[in-house]
């Protein structure tokens, strides 16, 4: 029997499809890479973390949180687990507005900036757990409905079905995720990808789409926002230099003649030494009550 579109199976499945088709579209060297890419974001840390501290994405954040208190989600008795907290960005503001923060991170270096964040702000009620989140058994850690926020933003983590479940499964109250909507960052490296391998980029299997639906599916009603980030994008052009060529040492050999074309690409984007996104980024942010006096089998959405 066909699958119904609002059936959770069917959007399990759906999703799963995407995941090896991406798998599939994928370069030879992209085989070795983990779930996260550890290496990667090791060497992106510090680069990442000033990026994710400018005036634009800390007025971005704040409005976030405001929206996460006024609804009651996050509150002084509320205990966080932050799902790939990377440098301590929402870690950090979090624990001065509620109970304790668990940050799970799996990148060494971005629990160096993290820790070094703790002690300069001197914030006590943050507590670091160095693991993947495909790695982490709820169970053995005692996370089990341990938390009442589990938050994952824009986190590489949450790569599919099951990462969404455990989400779920840790959390006494609420969830939130948010994710790119479309392609996303990768749309920035779209030309210089074809240029590299001579066909289109993989479709992108962590789009908000997916998550959204599943959980829909499932019978929950997450509230969802969207936003772009068009001007949000402050990259000079050394940074964004960087940037693309660690993207694309996961997947090929970075040599001279490659490093001239990402710079000659890079240079084309730039003005006044800024880089200009080739197309605006959209961004989804979804948060929903994980009760099962929450769950509706039909009719509209019930919020949060």
């Amino acid at each position: 029997m066909e699958l119904q579109a609002n059936a959770q199976t069917f959007w399990e499945n759906q999703w799963l499809k995407t995941i090896e088709r991406s798998k599939a579209e994928q370069p030879a060297r992209s085989e070795a890479r983990g779930p996260c890419d550890i290496n990667r974001w090791d060497n992106m840390a510090k680069d990442f973390a000033q990026r994710t501290s400018g005036e634009k994405a800390s007025v971005k954040r704040d409005a976030t949180l405001k929206q996460l208190v006024d609804k009651g989600i996050l509150t002084p008795k509320t205990r966080v687990l932050d799902v790939g907290a990377g440098p301590g960005s929402w870690a950090l503001p979090m624990a001065k507005l509620c109970a304790h923060v668990t940050a799970l991170e799996p990148s060494g270096g971005m629990i160096d900036i993290m820790s070094k964040r703790i002690e300069q702000e001197k914030v006590d009620n943050i507590s670091i757990v160095q693991k993947t989140w495909q790695e982490t058994d709820l169970a053995e850690q005692g996370w089990k409905k341990a938390f009442d926020l589990v938050f994952a933003s824009m986190t590489p983590g949450i790569d599919g079905p099951d990462a969404v479940m455990k989400l779920m499964a840790a959390s006494t109250h609420y969830c939130y995720m948010s994710a790119f909507s479309g392609p996303g960052m990768n749309q920035q490296f779209a030309p210089l990808w074809e240029k590299f391998f001579d066909r289109p980029m993989p479709q992108k299997h962590t789009d908000i789409i997916y998550p959204f639906n599943l959980v829909y599916a499932m019978g929950y009603r997450p509230d969802i926002t969207f936003s772009w980030w068009n001007k949000e994008i402050d990259w000079d052009r050394d940074h964004t230099i960087r940037h693309i060529t660690r993207f694309f040492q996961s997947h090929m050999e970075i040599t001279r003649e490659a490093e001239q074309i990402i710079a000659d690409y890079v240079e084309t984007r730039c003005v006044d030494g800024e880089y200009v996104p080739a197309a605006p980024v959209c961004r989804g942010a979804m948060t929903w009550s994980v009760h099962e006096d929450r769950k509706t089998t039909s009719g509209g959405s019930d919020g949060i």
